[in-house]
């Protein structure tokens, strides 16, 4: 902790996508290592997918490390209304950021990657090495390849001109805080709102999108914070990290977990009319073990409590949901 202190207390910080769901969790992850000076841009006062205002960002903060999480992404229904803001939103942030952190000579950059950049037939568990080993998910295709071009610009950077750019690869995040937008939220903030409402409601059923059938595997947003503030400490490479758990779980068995934690003992059903997405997702996370000397601490019953009772403490009464995406 002394050598975490040391590190960072002097060092000027920008986090982009810093006021979003794992953005929060990351500012506090590095206040709580000593970390004083954060800067958080606003989409109002600058819009990342302009180079203009991406210099400006960089000379009004004037920033040692640059930890770039700002992202647009959302679950199935998002991904396949919007696939070619996906990919351009996406795209341009990550480039104008990096090469203008390249001529501002920012001390270091970590690029947050994302784990729809695998290949839809990905051999489990997913090794860092097999990311360009076949084509992604169709769904969310556009957001993933965005992505994993950002892993090839930064690993371009560091051979031409030295730039110290990281990228990081989070599996499936949840928390207290995520987003609960029934058409934008991921599967376990969609299958908690869902199913805290069929609970008040007395209804008798709910009806999911999908089989079921697909696994995920879930990281808790504290721990995902973690891995990120020890990446932009120890590590000077640009060779992708997996960042998870290691354990995936079918989406069925996670709906039926959800519905024990919040009460619901109804029917769940499931409409196979729907995508399912990629049909597993685990990672190898020795890379992550090996290079940061991290593991991830919370287990994913722990995690789906802490969250289901924040949504509950939080949440207004709303109107009857749609089915519920599974992609995420």
């Amino acid at each position: 902790m002394t050598h975490e202190r040391t590190f960072w207390q002097d060092k000027r910080v920008c986090v982009t996508g810093g006021a979003g769901f794992l953005g929060r969790a990351l500012c506090r992850r590095l206040r709580s290592a000593g970390c004083t000076s954060i800067t958080i841009p606003r989409r109002a006062e600058y819009d990342l997918t302009d180079s203009f205002a991406v210099r400006s960002l960089l000379e009004d903060c004037r920033p040692d490390i640059v930890l770039h999480l700002a992202a647009e992404v959302g679950g199935i229904g998002a991904n396949r209304q919007n696939p070619g803001r996906f990919f351009y939103a996406n795209m341009a942030m990550g480039l104008h950021l990096i090469e203008e952190a390249r001529l501002f000579g920012v001390e270091k950059f970590v690029q947050v990657g994302t784990v729809c950049a695998y290949p839809k037939h990905c051999p489990v568990p997913f090794r860092e090495e097999t990311i360009w080993d076949g084509y992604p998910e169709e769904t969310n295709a556009p957001y993933g390849i965005a992505k994993k071009a950002l892993l090839v610009m930064v690993q371009a950077y560091r051979r031409q001109y030295g730039f110290n750019g990281l990228f990081v690869i989070p599996v499936n995040l949840y928390g207290p805080g995520d987003n609960c937008d029934p058409d934008s939220s991921h599967v376990i903030p969609a299958l908690i709102r869902r199913l805290t409402e069929a609970k008040d409601s007395g209804a008798r059923s709910v009806c999911c999108w999908g089989s079921g059938r697909p696994s995920r595997e879930f990281l808790y947003v504290d721990d995902a914070a973690d891995a990120i503030v020890r990446a932009a400490r120890v590590v000077n490479d640009s060779e992708p990290i997996n960042i998870g758990t290691g354990v995936d779980i079918r989406i069925a068995e996670l709906a039926g977990l959800i519905a024990e934690l919040v009460g619901y003992d109804g029917q769940i059903e499931w409409d196979t009319t729907q995508p399912d997405g990629q049909p597993q997702r685990r990672l190898d996370v020795s890379r992550a073990l090996r290079t940061l000397g991290w593991r991830a601490e919370t287990s994913l019953r722990e995690g789906l409590r802490r969250t289901i009772d924040w949504w509950q403490e939080q949440r207004q009464p709303v109107d009857p949901l749609p089915s519920v995406s599974t992609l995420s």
